[in-house]
Parts: C-alpha cells; structure tokens; sequence
C-alpha cells in the first residue's frame, strides 16, 4: 500500500505539472526573479478571486500579520485580541511590535473566537482585534464588525487557512474570508489550500490609500525607488512563487471542492460516534477545510493518535497548548483555566489526513483504521 499523507503535493504537483513548468521557466527565461510581472498579475488575479479591491503580496502570512499592524499604526502598548487557541504566529508579531496580546477564549464546536466575551476584552487601550478563521471555516465576522464598529477598534482577519471560504451576513451579502475587516491576510505556505513551492503571503484590503501603505511597508517604506517614506520592512513574494501561484489559483475552486468531498465522507463515518465529534459547520460560512479536525472525547488521543501511526495513517495535533500557556508568554501572567475551552480542545483535537488528491480507497483505510481502533 502507497504511504498516506497528510497532505500530498506530489499528487497535486503531478496533475498540473505541466502548467507549473512552463510558469517556472518562463521565469527563468526573463531572468526577473524579484518583482517580475507574474507578481503583479498574481495580485490582480487573487483580487479579483477574493472580491477585494486591492490584493498585495509579501514574503509570507507572519509578515502579513506584522505589516498589517504598522499599516493600521498599532502603538508599543496598544492591546490586540486574539484567539487563545490558535497558531503562535497570530500573537507573535503582537508581540514584536510592543503590542499586548489580550487573549480571549473560543467556541468548543467551530473554534472561533468566542463572540459573547468580546466587549470585555475591550478597554481603553484596545486597538484591534484578530478573528482566526481557524481550520477553514470563517468565524462570527457580522457580530465582530459590529462590535469594532461601535468602540472604532480595527479588524485584521487571519485567513491562513480559510482562503475560499464564504462569509453570509445577515442581509444576504456574501463575502470572502480576508475581505470584511480593515485588513485581511494569508499564507501560502506549500501545505495550505492555495500554496507555493516556499513561503509567501498576501495582505487584502477595500482601502486604496492603506494597500498603498501596507505595499510601501512591504518594501522598505518606499514609493519610489531609493525614497523611503516611511519606516518598513523586506517581505517579497518572489517572482517563482507568483509565477506557481497564478497557475494554482485557478485550480482553488476544484481544491475547495475536493476538500470539502472528502470531509464529507469523514462526516459520515463519524457522525454520531460515541468517541469522535466531528467538526461543526457554521450556518453563515462555506468551509474550505484546510484541516478535518475531530475531538476525542472519553478515551486517549495519543492513544488513538499511536495506533494510527503504527498503522500507516499519519495525523496531528493543532495544537497541542494554548497560547497563554505558552513559555514565550507566560510574563503575561495567565493560568491555568484561564481559558478552558481552548485548553480543553488542545486535549482532545486531532486532525486526520485531508487534501486534493484524497484517494477514496486510502480514506477508506483511514476510517477503517478508527474504527477498529475503537472496537
């Protein structure tokens, strides 16, 4: 039997490589490594995608993270806040910035932030917040927006894993993950749904006056080249990556699809299960599943987590400790069931094998293998 992977690029790479060839050489042929005109018709191409106006690219999602707080001109001291359960980067360029991380907890079923603990999280020296779009699916942004609004807190959404995915408001408007705050981002790093052969990111806005700054910070704070207007950093999606990205991008719709196909299946093997809680699906948001995350409940995830390695089927743990357990922010002073959902859920989430080119035959496999693990 071929080895199960969590995610299968090779596979992936396989069905459009000869797209992805011609891409590369064409880059090569030009010799316009940095900055070359694929960089440029990608950011039109994936605005265009997302529905944002403005669609600028950078060196990966943490820099995205970071360039949209100097964008939107977060002060040392500031608060911004955060989900506790989420991926470091996220609290991590907080901290860079001299910013205070405030975390708040999430919602055991679709692990957002948990909207009803919003408002007092606030005060006086509140400057944003960051909705995770965590796994793939959006979280709460109506209720979120609406809270930013009345205390004129700035929103920065972190779509990583959630490119594709579609947010319902209550009007009836539909809009894409990344493109209802004031800033949104995401990576593109090789794993997720819309990735390259290396690292880069993306910053989305409505703002043609801030994606001018977030693209100026993006490049050394200048307009012009050699005139530096204001303080910025190096972060360049470099031209082989944009190149990859634009023949990849119009094959997000049948990933997205594929991905949801087989998240599906896991659905309905699972659904009811004594042991196993599928992951929820929000009624306002499409998921683009970037992860198939169950929670273990009533028996041992490494132990289940062990008998799958051991039986040839990969899986993992995002993630296995809350942030504000974390040793780089313990000087924050939280503890121990501060936040007991997300600690909750870092004892219990595992996510199963989910990508493109999922075999029916090795999810099969896969099923079976939980399933006899459990009888």
């Amino acid at each position: 039997m071929r080895a199960i992977q969590m995610v299968d690029l090779r596979s992936q790479y396989d069905l459009i490589k000869t797209e992805v060839d011609q891409a590369i050489q064409e880059v090569i042929d030009t010799t316009a490594f940095i900055n070359g005109p694929q960089v440029k018709s990608f950011s039109s191409s994936l605005a265009a995608y997302t529905g944002a106006k403005f669609a600028i690219t950078c060196g990966n999602g943490t820099d995205a993270l970071q360039i949209a707080m100097m964008g939107l001109d977060f002060q040392p001291g500031q608060e911004v806040i955060v989900p506790a359960f989420t991926y470091v980067a996220t609290a991590e360029v907080i901290a860079l910035l001299g910013l205070v991380p405030i975390f708040i907890d999430v919602i055991d079923s679709t692990y957002e932030l948990d909207i009803t603990e919003l408002e007092s999280k606030i005060t006086s020296k509140t400057a944003g917040i960051v909705p995770v779009h965590l796994y793939g699916q959006c979280s709460n942004m109506e209720a979120i927006l609406d809270v930013a609004k009345k205390h004129n807190i700035k929103v920065i959404e972190d779509t990583a894993q959630a490119i594709g995915a579609k947010y319902t408001f209550s009007d009836g408007r539909v809009m894409q993950a990344g493109t209802m705050g004031d800033i949104g981002t995401t990576s593109f790093f090789p794993s997720k749904n819309l990735g390259c052969y290396g690292d880069g990111g993306a910053m989305f806005t409505n703002d043609e006056k801030l994606a001018e700054k977030l693209h100026m910070i993006a490049n050394h704070g200048q307009k012009k080249k050699y005139h530096h207007h204001i303080v910025g950093v190096n972060s360049r999606l470099d031209t082989l990556q944009g190149a990859i990205l634009n023949v990849k991008l119009k094959h997000l719709d049948r990933y997205s699809a594929s991905r949801n196909e087989v998240a599906d299946q896991y659905d309905k093997a699972f659904a009811g299960h004594e042991h196993i809680k599928i992951p929820a699906r929000a009624a306002n948001s499409t998921h683009a599943f970037h992860q198939y995350t169950i929670q273990v409940e009533g028996i041992s995830r490494e132990e289940l987590k062990s008998y799958l390695a051991e039986n040839g089927v990969p899986s993992m743990v995002y993630y296995p400790l809350p942030l504000h357990q974390q040793e780089a922010y313990k000087n924050l002073g939280f503890l121990k069931g501060d936040f007991p959902v997300a600690e909750s859920l870092c004892e219990k989430v595992l996510s199963l094998p989910i990508h493109t080119e999922m075999k029916a035959d090795d999810q099969a496999y896969i099923i079976e293998t939980i399933n006899k693990f459990f009888s």
